[in-house]
């Protein structure tokens, strides 16, 4: 499983690789590629994991991946960007104001559907015409003039076509085969070590998926383009929802134990609303808040490995 972790991270950079070039080729506007593609490339581990949990059968492994890879992203990812930048990052009013609107609704609205224990089709299909409104806004916004994130300069030249196109067929089937073979190991490594599924689902799953975020956020915050890493972080935590997860339970109604629901969910929706009352003061992001934020997803790590929530779930794939 180790190896596949491995495969999927490298295929999901070089998947965004040939994305960035695809999207140079056809002039499509550098705004664009930072929000839209780069955060749907950095994103396509989670969505193939949970989208192939779903199919199995593993409800489990297919939400909380997603919801899981929102703690991660937000509690380990973002503070990297504040100890690697050389410089403090200054957050733009306007985005941290859209984005935290459009953030706390759907994580809400999630939470709401999947109360009783169950994420139907029709629940998944509003989650995902949720993303396709986020990339309209998107787009609007920089039709007007306005940018969503700040937007890294891409200074190189696109690759030649074969290229381009050989870089994201590579990435892409990378990363369906290596997410393949972690939701088949997962339950096993379970089983062998005598843990639930949902203890590796929350934190071997999610946190290996939040690889290419991680990674992401690390080279951005080192080139001093730590605005342009919580800009992904920040699209990265809508798609999880709208997307990884809306699109899961629309190719398999998603059957959790509910005590799982009520661990994951308010423990995302605690952690995103700290992560951004944090960035509204000063719209500043600072070395002191990321530490919050990281020890906020230590100990929620903590309990989670000490209550071990739905360890005796019905729904567990044996």
């Amino acid at each position: 499983m180790v190896a596949a972790f491995v495969v999927l991270a490298k295929c999901a950079d070089w998947l965004v690789e040939g994305a960035v070039d695809f999207a140079l080729r056809l002039k499509v506007p550098p705004i664009l590629i930072g929000i839209v593609i780069v955060s749907v490339g950095t994103t396509t581990p989670e969505l193939a994991v949970s989208v192939s949990a779903a199919l199995s059968g593993n409800a489990q492994m297919a939400l909380g991946n997603a919801v899981g890879s929102v703690i991660y992203d937000d509690g380990l990812a973002l503070p990297l960007v504040a100890f690697f930048s050389p410089v403090v990052v200054l957050i733009d009013k306007g985005v941290l104001r859209s984005a935290a609107i459009f953030l706390i609704t759907v994580d809400l609205l999630a939470y709401f559907m999947a109360f009783d224990g169950t994420l139907s089709r029709g629940e998944g299909a509003i989650l995902v015409v949720g993303f396709v409104c986020y990339l309209l806004y998107t787009y609007r916004e920089h039709r007007h003039g306005r940018s969503v994130v700040d937007e890294e300069e891409l200074d190189h030249e696109p690759r030649p076509w074969l290229n381009t196109i050989l870089l994201m067929a590579g990435g892409l089937v990378g990363v369906l085969v290596s997410s393949k073979g972690i939701v088949i190991a997962a339950p096993i490594v379970a089983r062998a070590m005598g843990i639930s599924n949902i203890i590796i689902t929350l934190v071997v799953v999610a946190l290996g998926t939040s690889i290419p975020e991680i990674a992401t956020c690390i080279v951005a915050a080192r080139k001093r383009q730590g605005a342009l890493a919580i800009g992904n972080i920040l699209g990265a935590d809508i798609l999880n929802i709208c997307w990884i997860a809306g699109a899961s339970a629309v190719v398999n109604d998603l059957v959790v134990d509910t005590d799982v629901i009520h661990f994951m969910f308010p423990a995302m929706i605690l952690i995103v609303l700290t992560m951004l009352g944090l960035m509204r003061i000063g719209y500043r992001f600072e070395r002191w808040k990321s530490l919050i934020l990281l020890i906020m997803c230590v100990t929620y790590l903590a309990v989670l490995l000490s209550t071990n929530p739905g360890a005796i779930s019905a729904h567990e794939v044996p």
